[in-house]
């Protein structure tokens, strides 16, 4: 796992690294994926290092919070309400995630096909 000063969504959060960003707040940043699975794929992050959903206690019920209005702030702002879209986060390796650092996937704009 790396530690938060070499995680790479630590480093956009900070603006090391350029990110175009749709949204944020004192708790969170939502930037666009560089590499789309859907029309609108756009990545929510906590601001905070977190290494996963796993990893949030009852002491982060308000970041939890801020993440949900974040989607649905990204959502809207993308205007893939009406349509409807997508809020995944993946947690552990066989779950798929690939940064160790917590963030939901909002995608839409097209069509996205059943999960299991």
């Amino acid at each position: 796992m790396s530690t938060a000063s070499e995680c790479i969504f630590c480093r956009i959060v900070r603006g090391e690294i350029p990110s175009t960003r749709v949204y944020e707040d004192d708790s969170v940043i939502a930037f666009r994926d560089i590499q789309p699975a859907a029309p609108v794929h756009v990545l929510i992050v906590p601001r905070r290092h977190i290494e996963s959903l796993h990893s949030l206690t009852a002491a982060d019920t308000d970041l939890l919070s801020a993440l949900v209005a974040a989607a649905r702030a990204v959502a809207e702002h993308e205007k893939i309400v009406t349509d409807g879209y997508r809020v995944i986060t993946n947690i552990g390796q066989h779950g798929g995630q690939s940064v160790a650092h917590l963030h939901f996937h909002v995608l839409g704009g097209r069509q996205l096909g059943a999960l299991g």
